[in-house]
């Protein structure tokens, strides 16, 4: 049971938001029901996200929010990114399985992941090592930043559903991993 009531009204400062996600969904989620009542927090969210959107390729940035959701346990964007991954981005069920344990049969999008779950687990003290990886698999410093943007634009969002227990409104997936 949700820690807080699912609005039905949207702010108006906040409606452009939550309507561009339900046109891309067909579906409002319950996260952006929650977020659209501070219009300042959705708008923020949404200008890194748009921001964002414009960096690496969908599949590794859906990697990303897979390992980031598992770290943090956050059941509600496992769901939510399970689905967009496989409906949206095309990821097989175990390639979001691996994603979600850090992992990839893609050497690239693995070091993302890895990293990504790393940085998470370490709460950003990750090693020279760690950032080797990511170098010696085609990362520049720039991509490196844009990594660590992804990982706190999830982590915001895994934060908000796992301090309110939002209802899940996607096919649901269990926090342990198969």
């Amino acid at each position: 049971m949700s820690r807080i009531a699912i609005p039905q009204e949207i702010p108006a400062e906040s409606k452009a938001v939550v309507d561009a996600v339900s046109r891309q969904l067909k579906l409002t989620p319950n996260l952006f029901r929650i977020m659209a009542q501070s219009p300042q927090a959705i708008n923020g969210w949404a200008g890194l996200q748009g921001a964002l959107a414009k960096t690496l390729d969908v599949k590794t940035r859906d990697g990303i929010a897979l390992a980031v959701s598992q770290v943090n346990g956050c059941q509600y964007c496992l769901s939510a990114h399970t689905y967009v991954a496989s409906q949206f981005a095309g990821l097989s069920d175990d390639e979001i399985r691996r994603n979600r344990r850090g992992e990839s049969e893609d050497l690239r999008v693995a070091a993302a992941v890895a990293f990504a779950r790393t940085l998470m687990e370490t709460r950003g003290k990750v090693t020279e090592s760690d950032l080797d990886e990511l170098r010696a698999a085609g990362y520049s410093d720039a991509n490196i930043v844009e990594i660590i943007s992804l990982s706190a634009q999830f982590m915001l969002t895994n934060f908000i559903n796992n301090v309110f227990d939002t209802e899940i409104d996607f096919p649901v997936v269990e926090t342990e991993v198969a």
